[in-house]
Formats: C-alpha cells, sequence, structure tokens
C-alpha cells in the first residue's frame, strides 16, 4: 500500500488503522448511486438519507459491518410483463458504505417519500489529561493520575 504524504510524519505514531480507513473512503467515494445527504439534526445526531425511488422496504438491508454502515439495494426483477418506452429510474442493485468512527451508533432506519432515513447518534467526547510521572534513578515512581476537565465538573 502506498503511504499517504500526510501520515510519514514521524510524530504521527500509529495512525496505520486511519490510514487504511481513509484508503478505504476514498475507494467508496467514487461510486455515485444512489445520491445521499448526510445532514446534522442536532448536537450528537446525524442522520443519513439515500434516494431509493422504486425500492420497497424489503428490497433494502442496511447492516454494520467492521465500523462500517453497509446499505444494499437489490430489486427483484418482476419486469419481465412489463413494457418501457423510457426507463429513468434506476432500478440497479447497489451497496452503499459509510465508515463510522468509535461510539457512532445507529438509533434507526425508515423508509419515507422514496428516501431511507438512517439515524446515528455521535458520541460526545470528554476531555481527559493523564499525568505520567517520571521515575528517579531507584526505579521508584508515583501512580500515574488522571485529572477530568469535563465542562460539567468544574
Amino acid at each position: 500500500m502506498t503511504r499517504m504524504p500526510i501520515f510519514d510524519s514521524p510524530f504521527l505514531v500509529g495512525f496505520d488503522q486511519f490510514e487504511r480507513v481513509l484508503d478505504r473512503v476514498a475507494k467508496s467515494s467514487a461510486e455515485g448511486y444512489p445520491p445521499y445527504n448526510i445532514e446534522q439534526i442536532a448536537e450528537d445526531q446525524l442522520r443519513i438519507s439515500l434516494a431509493v425511488a422504486g425500492f420497497s422496504m424489503n428490497d433494502l438491508e442496511v447492516t454494520i459491518e467492521d465500523n462500517q454502515l453497509v446499505i444494499r439495494g437489490r430489486q427483484t426483477d418482476d419486469d419481465s410483463d412489463r413494457i418501457f418506452l423510457h426507463r429513468g429510474i434506476a432500478g440497479r442493485q447497489f451497496q452503499r458504505s459509510f465508515v463510522l468512527a468509535d461510539g457512532v451508533d445507529v438509533t434507526s432506519a425508515r423508509m419515507e417519500d422514496g428516501l431511507l432515513h438512517v439515524d446515528l447518534r455521535l458520541p460526545l467526547p470528554e476531555p481527559k489529561v493523564t499525568k505520567i510521572e517520571i521515575a528517579g534513578p531507584s526505579g521508584k515512581d508515583k501512580d500515574a493520575q488522571t485529572i477530568d476537565l469535563s465542562p460539567d465538573k468544574n
């Protein structure tokens, strides 16, 4: 795998997994079907809406696989007795993936007016500072202390 220039810094230690995630995102972002929106609906909530006109709830599947939200659509071929003069509504199968950060939960999925809405809850970060004690020449050290800097506890 070719390393991305931003990860070549000696100050970035342990970001190999992050680099792999970015590589996966770059590969999946080239696909444009079906179109989708991502909107923030609250401070800790997002909604992904996919345009899935022509798909029924039975044609769609929403799963979480290794920190990826995967949405698949596959229509059954019941068009054998229909004759189309023009077919502009795409009905092909699709797979759309979204990489989720640790702690992101899918709270619901619902169909409404030809859109599939998937709601997500984001974790609210709590800043923490950990002090690492330096041992003296005798090897004796103190236990590390954690200082909680959460806004609601000050």
